[in-house]
C-alpha cells in the first residue's frame, strides 16, 4: 500500500511539473489563424515569450494590452510574443476575439499535446520566456504585467 501511494505522489507531482527553467524548451509546430506553421526552430535567435491563454480566461483577457505593447516595442529588437491559445472551440471563438482585441502577435491554436510538452499546463495564463537559443529562461503563472514581462527577458537582448 505505501509503495502505491509514494507511486501515485510521484505520478501526480512529475504531471504538475512546467518546462524546466535552464532547459531546451520543448519543440512544437502549431498552426496560426491564415494556417501558416509557426515552429520553435522557426524562432531560433529570437527571445520567445510563448503565452497559454484562452478567451473566456479573465486574467488572460486582463494580460493582453501588457503582451501587444510589449510587442510593439520590442518586436524589431528580436523579441517574438506567441499566444497558444487552449480554447476547445477552437478558431470559431478565437480568429473574433483576435479581431476584436486588434491583437498584433502571432496567435496559434494549441491542445493537449503543447499543453503536457511544457508541463501539463494546470492554470493559465502561463507564460515561458526562452532565450534566443532555445532555452527556458524564465516562467511565469498568472497574469503579468508590462514591467515583469519586459523584466524577465531584458537581460536577454
Amino acid at each position: 500500500m505505501k509503495s502505491f501511494l509514494f507511486a501515485l505522489a510521484l505520478l501526480l507531482s512529475v504531471g504538475s511539473l512546467q518546462a524546466q527553467v535552464g532547459e531546451q524548451a520543448p519543440t512544437f509546430s502549431l498552426k496560426d489563424k491564415d494556417g501558416k506553421a509557426i515552429t520553435l526552430e522557426s524562432l531560433k535567435g529570437k527571445v520567445v515569450v510563448l503565452n497559454f491563454w484562452a478567451t473566456w480566461c479573465p486574467p488572460c483577457r486582463a494580460e493582453i494590452p501588457a503582451f501587444k505593447s510589449t510587442y510593439d516595442k520590442y518586436k524589431t529588437k528580436g523579441v517574438e510574443i506567441v499566444g497558444v491559445s487552449l480554447d476547445h472551440k477552437g478558431w470559431d471563438v478565437v480568429k473574433p476575439f483576435l479581431k476584436q482585441q486588434n491583437i498584433n502577435y502571432p496567435v496559434v491554436l494549441g491542445g493537449a499535446e503543447i499543453a503536457r510538452a511544457y508541463g501539463n499546463i494546470q492554470s493559465i495564463p502561463t507564460t515561458f520566456i526562452i532565450d534566443r537559443k532555445g532555452k527556458v529562461i524564465d516562467s511565469h503563472v498568472g497574469a503579468i504585467s508590462e514591467d515583469a514581462l519586459v523584466k524577465s527577458f531584458e537581460k536577454l537582448l
